[in-house]
């Protein structure tokens, strides 16, 4: 597979920018220890049990975390799509097995970054630490929080919508019975919310 190393490499600064002023020393080192990684669709990154060494920058594609209980039923914990991180952050902080997997829902290109030399990097540059610190903020208080009150306080066609308004085009690139999933509700309630919306436009 052959794509632009160097356009990837640029949005994945451009994400670490979003967070905080990071200089161009420290951008180098954080380049260091990156490698590319092309995933086919349906291929595995992350198995349920398996210890996360990596954090990945999704540069196209998309993937899907899911977790699987006792009988065998499987449930979306989340889907992440370009410009996004995923990974196992509780795999990677305390170095145990996930308790999801992560497969890909497309073709995919990723930023693979080794965790414990990106932490050894952040511990030894400030400018790092800023913008670790912003992103956990960020997307492990201030979303996290919002999500989890919206499926409290949002009914499934406001979630949907809030899903739609993030990212237009998934429901033509991840099939329903996913976003299904990842909203909380049965595929067959989000085949009715989308032919209600059909008919109010």
């Amino acid at each position: 597979m052959t794509f632009n190393k160097d356009k990837y490499s640029n949005d994945l600064k451009l994400k670490f920018l979003s967070y905080a002023p990071i200089t161009d020393a420290s951008w180098k080192l954080v380049e260091d220890i990156i490698e590319f990684q092309p995933l086919k669709k349906g291929e595995i990154l992350l198995r349920n049990g398996q210890i996360a060494r990596e954090i990945h920058f999704i540069c196209k594609g998309a993937l899907r975390a899911y977790i699987t209980d006792k009988e065998g039923n499987i449930y979306n914990k989340n889907i992440f799509l370009e410009g996004y991180f995923a990974g196992s952050k509780v795999s990677l902080l305390q170095q145990k097995p996930s308790n999801f997997t992560i497969e890909a829902l497309e073709d995919c290109i990723l930023i693979a970054i080794n965790y414990k030399k990106y932490r050894e990097l952040i511990n030894q540059n400030d400018d790092l630490k800023n913008y670790y610190i912003a992103y956990l903020e960020k997307n492990w208080v201030i979303e996290k929080e919002q999500r989890e009150i919206a499926l409290v306080m949002e009914n499934a066609t406001e979630r949907y919508l809030d899903l739609l308004a993030k990212h237009p085009d998934i429901s033509h690139r991840i099939p329903l019975l996913h976003i299904a999933s990842h909203l909380g509700i049965t595929p067959t309630q989000l085949s009715r919310i989308r032919k209600t919306l059909d008919k109010n436009s």
